[in-house]
């Protein structure tokens, strides 16, 4: 599936269908993708328009970013597929000797953190959509508030999966140090991503 150019409707049928991915980790990153892609709706909506000629400048910036990350977090989407893949080909190894047992759980393992990459990078960004969010805050068209309260929503929601997701694949995990450091850095990640959604409610109640 090339997530770039497929339909709407076809991803959601693959969602729903019985293959194991697409799952929660794409629709985390998808989540984050559309909360990207609502900043630069704002950002559109804002630059040019000379009642925000103050802001003029700031939104074409961060239209760059915004249009940046709606196709990182595409890229994420697709690399959770990948990973969730890989960890599906290892459990497929066979595991009938010693040997095969041992390297079938080297390979797990190896899947397992590849697994947690892709979420981790769904995360970054969709903090960053957030970020960029809170950003324009006041200093964007104000009749599209809604949408950008939307976009910090959105983000927030991939992050909220993509966080479920890693810490399914850090339960089967066994590298302590690699378990103790993702979850040192989730536990700050969420910690910002809650307190960047409640300033983007609260601005725009």
């Amino acid at each position: 599936m090339d997530i770039k150019t497929v339909t709407v409707s076809d991803f959601l049928a693959e969602l729903g269908s019985g293959s194991p991915a697409p799952g929660g980790g794409s629709v985390a990153a998808l989540s984050g993708a559309m909360g990207a892609a609502l900043v630069s709706m704002l950002c559109n909506l804002t630059a040019g328009r000379p009642k925000y000629a103050d802001y003029d400048a700031l939104a074409r910036e961060t239209l760059t970013k915004s249009e940046a990350l709606t196709q990182r977090l595409l890229d994420c989407l697709r690399d959770d597929m990948s990973s969730y893949n890989g960890v599906i080909a290892a459990l497929r190894l066979p595991k009938s000797t010693d040997d095969e047992k041992a390297e079938r759980s080297r390979a797990l393992q190896e899947a397992y953190k590849s697994a947690t990459s892709a979420p981790t990078n769904t995360i970054n960004n969709c903090l960053e959509v957030m970020r960029l969010s809170k950003n324009l805050l006041g200093k964007s068209n104000a009749t599209a508030a809604c949408d950008l309260a939307a976009a910090g929503i959105e983000a927030h929601a991939g992050i909220l999966i993509a966080m479920d997701s890693i810490r399914a694949n850090l339960a089967v995990i066994h590298d302590a140090e690699y378990v103790k450091r993702v979850r040192a850095w989730a536990e700050n990640a969420e910690h910002e991503a809650e307190e960047l959604l409640r300033e983007i409610q609260e601005a725009v109640k």
